[in-house]
């Protein structure tokens, strides 16, 4: 890895991987099922138009499982990272991107998260385009809170759907000395395609994963072994513990 001195703005992406060791399921088996639902039938706006109640009843099963699970050693060290990075290196910037939607790293510490794919913690009202913290059930179709109106649905970015915040995104990529990702396949884009970016634009990569990922050849190096276990060790080591 590039010396430390030469590292100022650190941009990280997460994915299941992190948030697998608290008991929350990576996305889809290899069956392309995801906990025995058709991805296409939960996670696109097809599936939703085409059957609300199962998509509302799905969210609504998740979004009350996330609220019983803790955030694990992954999830505190990026925190610990994120709040002594600029005291260490005056100016230098921890930009924390998640494919996740639970909200561990939050609880973990960490106070600046991108969250590209939504939140399920959060809902978007279609009729009045306002987004607002939610841990109830939707499938009542309770009213929208500022509008009144039965719209509200899960703040979850679909398949065939724009991830958010794409532009603070690639303006951080493109100031980045360090590109970290941990705990993601590689498999799904735009975000696997990050690595190739954040590498063709000068910066040093890095992949901390329970397995080699679909875009591992993009790295300088790949460390192996759980998020709980590596992550805290990455975090030690480039704060000089």
């Amino acid at each position: 890895m590039a010396a430390m001195q030469t590292i100022r703005n650190i941009v990280i992406l997460t994915g299941a991987g992190v948030s697998a060791e608290s008991g929350i399921d990576t996305f889809r088996s290899a069956g392309g099922l995801w906990e025995e639902h058709r991805v296409e039938d939960v996670a696109t706006p097809e599936g939703f138009a085409r059957d609300p109640d199962l998509v509302l009843r799905f969210y609504d099963m998740r979004r009350e499982a996330i609220q019983t699970k803790a955030p694990n050693p992954a999830h505190h060290a990026l925190g610990r990272l994120e709040r002594e990075w600029p005291k260490q290196v005056p100016g230098g910037t921890v930009t924390l991107v998640t494919q996740n939607v639970d909200d561990l790293h939050e609880r973990g510490g960490s106070l600046s998260v991108i969250h590209m794919h939504g939140e399920h913690l959060t809902v978007w009202c279609t009729a009045c385009d306002t987004r607002r913290r939610w841990t109830g059930p939707l499938i009542h179709r309770p009213p929208c809170p500022e509008c009144e109106t039965p719209a509200l649905r899960p703040d979850v970015v679909w398949f065939g759907e724009v991830p958010y915040r794409m532009d603070e995104i690639i303006v951080a990529l493109q100031e980045a000395d360090l590109f970290v990702s941990i705990g993601t396949s590689g498999a799904v884009y735009p975000a696997a395609g990050f690595v190739r970016m954040a590498r063709e634009l000068g910066a040093r990569t890095l992949e901390l994963n329970l397995e080699h990922s679909q875009g591992s050849s993009w790295f300088d190096e790949t460390c192996l072994g759980p998020a709980s276990e590596i992550v805290p060790t990455w975090v030690d080591e480039l704060l000089g513990r």
